[in-house]
C-alpha cells in the first residue's frame, strides 16, 4: 500500500504496479500545513479522492483506491450516519473500500453496518492520528503488555466486524507481529 493525494502522484503510484493505494488524510499535514489531520472534512478527502482516482484510471492500472474517512465522519452512535458518508467515498470519490480508525466496540458495530451496506472497510489500530488529543501525541502505541492486549482485542473486531485488512501503525515489533500472527486478515505495517 502506498498513499497518495494528489492526480501526479497517482500517475507514478500507478506506473510502480502498486496494487493498493490510500488517500490518507494525512494530507492535512503533508501537504495543507495543519498540526493534526483533525482538520480534514468530506469535502476535502472526496476532492483528493477524485484526482488521485483519476491519476489510477490514466494509467488504466487496476489498483484498489482506499479513501480515509476523516475526523468526523463515522464516529457517530447511528452508524447510518457513517454508512452515507461511506457511499459517498465510493460514488463521488471513486473509491474500492474505505478506512477509519479504532477498534472499540462502537467502531465495530460501525464497521459493520458499512460493510452490510456494502462497501468494504479497512481497519486502523495503534496510533490512531485523529484522536491524537485523546491518546497523548504522536508516539508508539501498545508499549504494555495491558496496552498490547487492548490492542490485539481492537485488531480482532475489527476484523470480526468483516475489515479486509487492518493497517497497525506505531507499536512496538512484538506486538505488530502478535497481531500479523494472530488475524487472519492481512495487516499493513506503518512504522512498526
Amino acid at each position: 500500500m502506498v498513499t497518495a493525494y494528489d492526480y501526479p502522484s497517482a500517475v507514478h503510484v500507478a506506473r510502480a504496479g502498486i496494487d493498493l493505494v490510500l488517500v490518507g488524510d494525512s494530507v492535512a499535514m503533508v501537504e495543507l500545513g495543519h498540526d493534526t489531520t483533525q482538520q480534514m472534512e468530506m469535502d476535502h478527502m472526496l476532492q483528493h479522492c477524485k484526482a488521485v482516482k483519476r491519476g489510477l484510471d490514466l494509467v488504466q492500472s487496476g489498483s484498489m483506491l482506499v479513501g480515509d474517512m476523516p475526523f468526523g465522519a463515522y464516529e457517530f452512535e447511528d452508524t447510518d450516519i457513517a454508512l452515507r458518508n461511506a457511499y459517498r467515498f465510493v460514488k463521488e470519490g471513486g473509491c474500492d473500500a474505505i478506512k477509519l480508525e479504532g477498534g472499540s466496540k462502537a467502531r465495530a458495530r460501525t464497521v459493520e453496518r458499512i460493510v452490510d451496506g456494502g462497501v468494504a472497510v479497512m481497519g486502523h489500530v495503534g496510533l490512531t492520528p485523529q484522536a491524537i488529543s485523546v491518546i497523548g501525541g504522536f508516539r508508539a502505541q501498545g508499549r504494555t503488555a495491558i496496552r498490547a492486549r487492548a490492542l490485539l482485542d481492537d485488531a480482532l473486531r475489527l476484523q470480526d466486524a468483516g475489515c479486509f485488512a487492518v493497517v497497525v501503525e506505531c507499536v512496538p515489533a512484538n506486538v505488530a507481529a502478535a497481531i500479523t500472527e494472530t488475524l487472519e486478515i492481512p495487516t499493513i505495517g506503518k512504522a512498526s
